[in-house]
């Protein structure tokens, strides 16, 4: 190494000295961080009578390299290094212009093709052999090919979308539960508690196997490829499908009482819970006793998303009383209320109006003048509208003259049926002039 030693002390080691030299001893190699190394070397002269010069070897990188531990006075030397500046340490000028992509290099796709023409270079360039190595992957082979992906999902069968309705038959059995064989990797499993509507005490009884079954997706396949169902949420599914309809078609269903509490009653329709206020019960004030029985009802509200299912008997009773009536029909009822606008007439079960303009052909000065509360009448249905609950009644009809109810009330009355028939045909000239 430059720098270590004296010229006479190499000088002792040539051949030219009579003694036999002895066998240096190779000075211990440390590792040290230099900047330029070989200069020094450089410049120090071969002494004459020296062994053979060594060739020089490779540059080794400025930053690191082996080199022998320094005497104390070099390290002495070295330690006054550390008041240098970066620029004296480093070449910084070198440096400049210098961007990011040249100090990260080519790109990835450029090293991988330019990885084996650089090994095929030096192997030619190189008089030695050649260790033979692993191919070296090309970007091609990492390619991405979309069709082949589609085509292998296309293959796969995947079963178990939530809200999902699918048809399988029960495989296995267990404690908590029901193993059904729906067609996908791995089985749909159904908890014990959505195994149906109610309260199923034994499942074996209730699920051989073998038996199939038609089920909702309730949570899709988990890492298993297995699927939650429920044969309890497909039955709710299909009940307020059922009831949905029931009340579009303005039906009166038949319910069993199953229950009570202040407010009303409850029952069960269609595996669904119904309530029924007691405001909406015939027997309202005694609605404890009506446990058991079967009432005729029908429907307030019907909301799925609530789980809402109000139902009225009244409003059934009114409902069964339209089914029985019809325009143009002769009723009899009792006048229960006088307003100004006319009088409210109860035709059992349901109430009907007869307007003060549909009292008499003549002007009445006050409706006491025709009827009082509480005396039965006869009178003509003119409209119905079963939605509002609302009928329309007329007594003018049935007079011969304008102003006879005044004079010859008990006449008219009596003579009723006669006079609808008559009544009748005039409504329906009336109707097909209007249409």
């Amino acid at each position: 190494m430059a720098g270590s030693g004296t010229p006479a002390s190499r000088q002792s080691r040539g051949p030219g000295q009579g003694s036999t030299p002895a066998t240096p001893r190779k000075p211990p190699q440390v590792l040290m961080i230099r900047k330029e190394e070989a200069a020094p070397a450089a410049a120090q002269p071969h002494p004459a009578g020296a062994g053979p010069a060594t060739p020089p070897s490779a540059p080794t990188p400025a930053s690191v390299r082996l080199a022998p531990a320094a005497p104390p006075a070099r390290a002495a030397a070295a330690g006054g290094a550390a008041g240098r500046s970066d620029e004296e340490l480093f070449d910084l000028a070198a440096l400049e212009g210098v961007s990011m992509a040249d100090l990260l290099g080519p790109a990835p796709e450029s090293r991988r093709t330019a990885a084996p023409q650089a090994a095929a270079a030096a192997g030619k360039g190189s008089s030695g052999p050649v260790s033979a190595s692993a191919p070296a992957r090309t970007v091609d082979e990492f390619d991405f090919d979309a069709e082949a992906f589609l085509a292998a999902l296309d293959e796969q069968d995947f079963v178990g979308t939530t809200g999902e309705v699918v048809t399988g038959t029960v495989i296995g059995i267990e404690s908590d539960g029901v193993y059904v064989d729906i067609g996908g990797k791995a089985p749909g499993f159904m908890p014990k508690k959505e195994c149906g509507l109610g309260v199923i005490t034994n499942l074996k009884e209730r699920f051989p196997r073998g038996l199939p079954v038609e089920v909702l997706v309730t949570r899709e396949q988990n890492a298993d490829g297995m699927v939650t169902i429920s044969a309890r949420a497909l039955a709710l599914r299909q009940s307020w499908e059922k009831v949905r309809a029931l009340e579009k078609e303005g039906k009166v269903v038949q319910v069993k009482i199953t229950g009570f509490n202040r407010g009303g009653v409850t029952c069960d329709l269609e595996g669904l819970r119904g309530f029924i206020p007691r405001s909406q019960l015939q027997e309202g004030e005694n609605h404890e006793a009506l446990v058991g029985r079967t009432l005729g009802v029908s429907f307030l509200e019907v909301n799925a998303d609530s789980r809402k299912l109000v139902l009225s008997e009244k409003r059934a009773a009114t409902a069964q009383r339209f089914a029985d009536l019809e325009v143009g029909q002769l009723v009899e009822g009792q006048v229960v209320a006088l307003k100004p606008y006319g009088f409210f007439i109860d035709l059992g079960g349901v109430s009907g109006l007869l307007h003060q303009s549909s009292v008499s052909g003549a002007h009445l000065r006050d409706l006491r003048e025709v009827f009082q509360p509480g005396e039965r009448i006869r009178a003509l249905i003119t409209d119905l509208d079963p939605g509002r609950g609302r009928i329309a009644l007329n007594t003018a009809l049935l007079e011969g003259q304008p102003g006879e109810l005044l004079i010859a009330k008990e006449q008219v009355m009596a003579e009723a049926a006669d006079r609808a028939n008559r009544a009748r045909s005039l409504l329906r000239q009336q109707e097909q002039s209007a249409g």
